[in-house]
């Protein structure tokens, strides 16, 4: 019986590994320049990164034509690798791919965010560039804020542990000061402390 020895290999590829390196695609071939792969939508993340690695390293096989749906029986499964349709996926709430409930499901409002895309498009074809660049500053300066506002800086972090230190540190000296700790009122009135000096 051989050995197999563990770890990383002996010595790391200087490229990586393409798939069909030597074989060049024509361009209106599906993954090709003019005809991309579709867009994976109605799975979840785990079946969209295994369909991902199929495309990265040439195991994916398109569809020729609509497969059938596991749930509705009919032809309305338009991906490959999906076993259910959009619509029977999208009323159970599950991944089309592994059948799974799931909370993240990637391309679940397809529909609406290309709608949405289109007509933003159209908007700003009509604009003038001025008026277009002004948009899109503020549509970019929106999604930072929610960014921001969703993460704590560094700064509000300490700020709010320093806060908790001080009420802590105030609760403690009130509590030592009150049990005849250094300088409360009945050490002062008798003038016996001899940790005071006079000056």
């Amino acid at each position: 019986m051989s050995s197999r020895s563990k770890g990383p290999p002996k010595h790391q590829n200087r490229t990586a590994w393409k798939a069909n390196a030597g074989v060049k695609k024509k361009d209106k071939e599906l993954g090709g320049k003019l005809h991309p792969y579709p867009e994976v939508t109605g799975v979840c993340p785990r079946c969209k990164a295994q369909i991902e690695w199929r495309r990265k390293y040439g195991k994916y096989k398109p569809l020729m034509e609509p497969t059938k749906c596991n749930q509705c029986s009919r032809r309305a499964v338009r991906q490959a690798y999906h076993a259910l349709c959009s619509g029977c996926s999208q009323e159970r709430k599950v991944c089309a791919k592994c059948c799974q409930p799931s909370e993240i499901i990637i391309g679940d409002n397809a529909d609406k965010e290309r709608e949405e895309q289109q007509t933003l498009d159209q908007a700003l074809r009509n604009l003038r560039e001025r008026e277009k660049r002004t948009l899109l500053r503020a549509m970019n300066k929106e999604t930072k804020d929610e960014k921001v506002k969703q993460k704590p800086t560094g700064n509000e972090a300490a700020c709010k542990d320093k806060q908790k230190m001080d009420e802590e540190s105030e609760e403690e000296v009130d509590d030592w000061s009150s049990e005849g700790g250094f300088g409360s009122s009945d050490s002062l009135e008798d003038g016996s402390d001899d940790n005071i000096s006079q000056v």
